[in-house]
C-alpha cells in the first residue's frame, strides 16, 4: 500500500489516536455506534494509510471483533452450562465479564498512549501481527 507523498506524522498520529479513541468509546460509552464509526475509518484510510497508522486500524477492529466473540462466547457457555436459574451461574458470569471488560480497557488504554507516543502496539493474543515498518 503506497504512502502518500503529502504524508504528515500529525494526521497519522491523529487516526491512530481516532481509532484507539473509539475502540475505548465502544467498550465505555456507546458500544455498537462507536465499532461502526471505527470500521468507517478503517475502511476509509486503511489503503492509504502507513504502517504505523495501518497498524493501530488494523488492531483496533480485529480486537473489537475478538473481544466481542470472545465476552459472548464465554457469556453464552457459562450460561448454557450452569442453567439461567442458578445463583452462582450469574455470580461467576457477572464476575466473568467485568473481568474480560476491564482487560480490554487496560489494554485499550495502553493501545492508546502507544498512539499517542507514536509507537505500533498489538494486543496480547488476538492481534494482527505488526506490519513492516513498525
Amino acid at each position: 500500500m503506497p504512502v502518500s507523498e503529502h504524508y504528515q506524522p500529525e494526521q497519522a498520529t491523529a487516526t491512530a489516536v481516532l481509532a484507539q479513541s473509539l475502540y475505548l468509546i465502544n467498550l465505555l460509552l456507546l458500544p455498537g455506534i462507536a465499532f461502526v464509526l471505527l470500521l468507517l475509518l478503517y475502511f476509509r484510510k486503511r489503503d492509504n494509510a502507513d504502517p504505523f497508522t495501518r497498524n493501530h486500524l488494523q488492531q483496533t477492529v480485529f480486537a473489537t471483533l475478538w473481544a466481542g466473540l470472545i465476552i459472548f462466547a464465554m457469556l453464552a457457555l457459562i450460561l448454557l452450562l450452569g442453567g439461567i436459574d442458578g445463583p452462582y451461574v450469574w455470580m461467576i458470569a457477572i464476575m466473568y465479564f467485568t473481568l474480560a471488560h476491564s482487560t480490554f480497557i487496560i489494554f485499550g488504554m495502553i493501545g492508546l498512549i502507544k498512539a499517542l507516543a507514536g509507537q505500533c502496539w498489538r494486543f496480547p493474543l488476538s492481534g494482527k501481527p505488526l506490519p513492516d515498518g513498525c
